[in-house]
């Protein structure tokens, strides 16, 4: 019997020009708009984070984050996707990992696990999984703010991916959340 892999889900903010970072990796402006968010306004993150059984993120989005000087995903197994090797802060030597592997093999290897859902992150790696097929969900909040130049979340796929319409929400501040399932290939 085949196990069921786990759902593969994006949750992602992007600038109104689809960047996800400036080309030097800074997230400076996305801390700015969530600084002005209303208190205890998280746009669904938390609820979404404590759904997902694993986070796998980027190397590049890791280092990001590392940069913000507060580890987010406290209580959360993270695994690094990456081929070089990595050295991790000791305070977070107990929740987070370092992989390398192709998207089918880290599905598989989750699917062993019994996980069911995971939480992708990082551009390249979005990106990635995308073009094999394995995202099943894409949570996008756009803020308002044009970068000019940046890091993209999307890039060239192999073939063009249908997406069905979830939800979309609208906050006062400025942000869209849209929220859509991919449509299977």
């Amino acid at each position: 019997m085949k196990i069921p892999r786990p759902r593969i889900a994006v949750f992602a903010a992007t600038s109104l020009d689809g960047h996800i970072a400036r080309p030097d990796g800074g997230l400076d402006w996305l801390e700015a708009a969530n600084a002005r968010l209303p208190p205890g306004e998280d746009c669904g993150f938390r609820a979404f984070l404590d759904g997902a059984d694993l986070l796998a993120m980027g190397r590049a989005s890791f280092e990001a984050v590392l940069g913000l000087g507060r580890w987010p995903y406290e209580g959360k197994p993270v695994e690094v996707l990456s081929r070089q090797a990595l050295v991790l802060p000791r305070a977070l030597r107990e929740s987070v990992s370092v992989v390398a592997g192709e998207p089918a093999e880290l599905a598989a290897r989750w699917a062993a696990q019994g996980l069911r859902r995971v939480y992708l992150d990082g551009g390249q790696t979005v990106q990635r999984f995308l073009a094999a097929g394995l995202v099943d969900e894409i949570t996008l909040t756009i803020v308002p703010v044009l970068l000019g130049a940046g890091r993209p979340l999307f890039g060239a796929l192999p073939r063009e991916l249908a997406l069905v319409p979830l939800e979309t929400r609208s906050y006062g501040f400025g942000f869209v959340q849209l929220r859509y399932a991919v449509q299977p290939g």
